[in-house]
């Protein structure tokens, strides 16, 4: 690392996922403060859908809206002097820098186009299941024949690219957060031993790759974000040293504050001691996130040590097809009406199977939309007046569920107040299961191309160091409530959730240092595991970030299977969090004048029974 190095190099976030906002990388370019942007455009059930394209056209295999989006404003690009990372070459990065190339010569602009391959593993089953490799959660053995088969990638690749003039580096699968490492290595020399650098500029990339969730995007304050269609997406400011100021550009809608930077920094990690990425293991529990003005937030102190010794590999298997069936049911009762109606779909459905000589169904999901059945015994609107009643059935056969599905249409004669909205009937579509692999490094080696042309590259040796001595484990003591009050855990908390496979975690940051004690006493994994019983069937495990007064919650075998092999409406987890803050804590009444404590209904209601019970008056009285 080079401290003494005064630049700041400011890199913007344009994409967080595939599909996002046209009018990003326009705001950013507009603000004329960025060195490089990125588009980030890969999730794991992305890659099943890029392959299947590839399959039928060899010259797809890439996020082509993506690459169009960039080529639109390549111009732009050119004359602002502003460099290009993305992973949108997905499982065919060089169709991808090709098209980008295309669109370049058409438009007359002259700008250098880099791609790099080596993650996609589809060419090297056998070679990589002779290592005897085993799934990381079932320990089953490689598939002959996935749908997909891709590492994850790091950094120094990008950076590679871009020291050999790339002005547009198109990868494949890479992590996420390595879209802006790569920029920050080039830059400023990091080498494989500053393991400090590498986790900040890690962080960088965690803090931005999900476009506006870190300017005010899903933040549980909502209410405090101003303008929603013209949010702003993420700046970061970042110097040698690894520290760096995430910010937005002047004039657009969003928020940057502590809030919308600590639920980015929770999102979608595990054991924030140990995330381990192809070029650190971060350390991110005494990360410290200060306010330094108006939507600007200082962010220091990530820890790396050594990177793993291998890489995770994810392949995507086809098992069976699933149907999600979506019908609305009206009136009194409606969601007794919709339980009744889900449990006769399901019994015809089985008859008919019988009848016609057919296994029965592998799995069924019922969860009824309005009234609440997420919830499940938390659920408050069960005496609703209209629901959607969501009904996902997976079998082996595609011909069997087609067959099922038919019969939904005769409900509409059955059952009062029920109709499909003229939808139609679904049609089945393939189950896809994710399976991971941690495969050694060294049987990696990326390819980078120019312009066409390859250049040298070679992976650098890892560093190797004597494993870290860890933490003693923080000592909860009770937290004693004198005068005690019940309120949720949102007027003390806010939170953000998010998926990784199977698993889900849920990040819970205290809205204030002295709420600290009471969530360690209160919020244990013990209780998480009970407030989503009927949601998870695997253990919870609990970590503590410090840094920012948080607590991360890591939910096993949480999702149902998780991303498109899940038959929940909610594969991902996303409303977890919002379902967890509504969990009741037993809260000193002396809070209620604490300035933090959330404006929730529920606090003013509770400030109102206190101030009339001191005054001798039960909650029923009038004064």
């Amino acid at each position: 690392m080079k401290p003494s190095d005064a630049r700041v190099v400011v890199i913007g976030g344009a994409a967080g996922a595939w599909g996002d906002s046209s009018f990003a990388a326009p705001q950013l370019l507009d603000s004329g403060r960025c060195d490089y942007i990125f588009f980030e455009a890969l999730a794991e059930v992305t890659m099943g859908i890029l392959t299947r394209a590839r399959e039928k056209d060899a010259s797809l295999g890439y996020a082509t809206d993506v690459i169009g989006m960039i080529g639109r404003d390549l111009a732009r690009f050119v004359e602002q002097r502003v460099r290009v990372v993305t992973n949108a070459g997905g499982v065919n990065p060089k169709a991808a820098a090709e098209a980008l190339r295309t669109i370049a010569d058409r438009a007359g602009v002259s700008t250098r186009i880099a791609w790099v391959e080596g993650d996609d593993l589809m060419g090297r089953i056998d070679e990589i299941g002779a290592l005897g490799i085993a799934e990381v959660s079932d320990g089953s053995s490689l598939v002959a024949e996935p749908l997909s088969f891709n590492a994850y990638l790091g950094a120094r690749p990008i950076a590679a690219a871009l020291d050999a003039g790339a002005d547009v580096v198109i990868t494949g699968r890479c992590v996420d957060s390595a879209l802006a490492l790569g920029p920050l290595i080039h830059e400023f020399g990091w080498a494989p031993h500053d393991l400090d650098g590498l986790s900040q500029g890690s962080l960088v990339g965690h803090l931005l790759e999900c476009g506006p969730q870190s300017t005010g995007g899903l933040l549980t304050d909502w209410e405090d974000v101003p303008s929603w269609e013209a949010l702003g997406y993420p700046l970061a400011e970042c110097r040698a040293d690894g520290s760096f100021v995430l910010t937005k550009a002047e004039g657009t809608g969003g928020l940057v504050d502590v809030r919308t930077a600590s639920e980015q920094l929770l999102y979608e990690i595990g054991d924030p001691a140990a995330y381990p990425l192809p070029d650190v293991t971060c350390d991110w529990r005494h990360v410290g996130l200060s306010q330094v003005g108006p939507d600007r937030v200082e962010v220091q102190g990530a820890v790396g040590r050594p990177p793993p010794s291998t890489l995770k590999a994810c392949a995507q298997v086809v098992d069976g097809y699933k149907l999600t069936a979506l019908v609305f049911i009206g009136g009194r009762d409606a969601a007794k009406k919709a339980e009744r109606f889900g449990d006769a779909f399901i019994r015809r459905a089985q008859s008919l199977l019988d009848r016609e000589g057919l296994a029965g169904l592998r799995d069924v999901d019922i969860e009824l939309l309005g009234a609440e059945s997420t919830y499940g015994p938390h659920a408050r609107t069960r005496d609703t007046r209209e629901v959607v009643a969501k009904v996902a059935l997976h079998h082996d056969s595609r011909v069997a569920l087609a067959a099922v599905v038919r019969e939904l249409g005769s409900f509409g004669l059955v059952v009062s107040g029920l109709t499909a909205g003229g939808r139609g009937l679904p049609k089945p579509t393939p189950l896809v299961r994710l399976q991971s692999y941690l495969i050694p490094r060294d049987r990696f080696q990326p390819e980078i191309y120019v312009d066409g042309e390859p250049i040298p590259y070679e992976e650098p040796a890892p560093v190797v160091s004597a494993a870290p001595q860890p933490e003693s484990e923080r000592c909860n003591d009770p937290f004693t409530v004198t005068d005690p009050i019940e309120l949720p855990l949102i007027a003390i908390a806010h939170a953000r959730s998010g998926d990784k496979g199977a698993d889900a975690n849920i990040g819970v940051r205290a809205r204030h240092r002295d709420f600290l004690p009471l969530l360690r006493d209160q919020l244990s994994a013990s209780a998480v595991a009970d407030w989503f019983s009927h949601r998870i069937e695997g253990p919870v495990q609990r970590y503590e970030l410090p840094g920012i007064d948080a607590l991360n919650f890591v939910l096993r075998d949480a999702l149902g299977g998780g991303g498109i092999a899940s038959l929940r409406f909610d594969p991902q987890g996303k409303a977890y969090a919002q379902q967890l803050l509504d969990m009741p804590m037993q809260v000193p009444s002396a809070w209620l004048a604490h300035p933090a404590l959330a404006q929730v209904p529920e606090v003013e209601e509770a400030r109102q029974r206190h101030t009339n019970t001191k005054r001798g008056q039960t909650p029923f009285q009038k004064g």
